[in-house]
């Protein structure tokens, strides 16, 4: 089922999100202060391709740097991002079929906002701790 909504997902949203990722990825890159922003841009666009059966968590070792980073590219390009997965959400719950899409979407609206002190990983390799 993952395949299935990945490939309805990179035809209807995902290439035209990634492409967005990109642009901004190219753009930190050419300014050469902002490299990090464009490899968290380009880690985030692979992830805009292809989103289901892969989470974002919290590197632990994430410390201020990335705090500070996060509020720059929210400033910068987080914002336009999110606005971009808020209305590809609401576009694709209209249908029945897109709801699932839509959902994605929304679950990428956190990580486009603040990209910085974040990994994607496969679903089968999160560590889930028992309830205390």
């Amino acid at each position: 089922m993952r395949v299935v909504l990945n490939v309805i997902w990179l035809v209807l949203c995902g290439f035209w999100m990634a492409i967005g990722y990109v642009i901004a990825g190219v753009i930190c890159c050419l300014l050469i202060i902002t490299i990090p922003f464009g490899v968290a841009s380009f880690r985030i666009a692979n992830y805009a391709l292809w989103p289901f059966g892969r989470t974002a968590v919290r590197k632990p070792t994430a410390g201020a740097g990335s705090a500070i980073g996060n509020v720059i590219w929210f400033v910068v390009a987080g914002v336009w991002l999110a606005i971009g997965h808020a209305v590809t959400g609401v576009a694709m719950c209209l249908t029945i079929i897109g709801i699932p899409l839509g959902i994605a979407s929304f679950k990428m609206i956190p990580i486009s906002l603040l990209p910085l002190g974040r990994d994607i990983v496969p679903n089968d390799q999160l560590v889930y701790s028992p309830a205390a």
